[in-house]
């Protein structure tokens, strides 16, 4: 005798078998609808909040140090001839290039006769910035771009970089003594000297 399948509605039939899977995979498409916006906003919201975990843990390990061929640290953060120096000064030869120290987007590109040629980006909660870069600031298409074409480089205003990707080099515009990278560091619009952040790289690297 064969066994017959069969639910409190009677045997379940070929018929009625494939109705109620139709129903399930109905169902199932109508939940991933449904949820697929909560996920997707779950998956931004972790990326958009990893830079700014850059300062706890060991994803310090994953930043780059910003200027190649460095030679010395020249001025260091803190107050200097009445002022306050907002940064970390590196000597580097005129032409070395310049790393980007965390991966971001460039918020600010912009030329002045302090800075110089300067640019900025941003980390999730984390702001570099980045002056006497060699090269000017050009406008083209309704957007600002930085260009060094002897350097073989052309960053863009809006535009997204990895870390560790040459984003400049080192020249001496702006009000400047010899050629060096100015680094500044922001975190949540306060300065932090990047001297402390150098020192948790290198403990987090070694």
């Amino acid at each position: 005798m064969k066994k017959i399948l069969q639910d409190s509605r009677g045997p379940l039939t070929a018929k009625r078998f494939f109705r109620l899977r139709q129903m399930l995979l109905l169902a199932l498409s109508i939940g991933i609808v449904l949820i697929s916006p909560y996920l997707q906003q779950q998956v931004v919201k972790a990326q958009s909040g990893l830079p700014s975990r850059v300062a706890t843990g060991n994803l310090w390990q994953e930043a780059s140090f910003p200027v190649e061929n460095f030679e010395t640290y020249t001025s260091a953060f803190g107050p200097r001839g009445g002022d306050f120096h907002y940064g970390l000064d590196l000597a580097a030869p005129e032409g070395s290039y310049i790393r980007n120290w965390w991966g971001g987007q460039i918020v600010e590109v912009w030329e002045d006769g302090r800075c110089g040629t300067g640019m900025v980006v941003r980390s999730g909660n984390w702001e570099h910035i980045y002056c006497h870069l060699r090269g000017r600031v050009l406008t083209a298409n309704g957007g600002r771009y930085y260009t060094d074409r002897e350097g073989g480089l052309q960053i863009w205003q809006g535009q997204t970089v990895p870390a560790g990707a040459r984003i400049a080099r080192v020249g001496m515009t702006g009000r400047t003594s010899g050629p060096h990278l100015h680094w500044g560091l922001k975190y949540g619009g306060r300065w932090v000297d990047p001297a402390l952040v150098l020192r948790e790289m290198y403990s987090q690297q070694s």
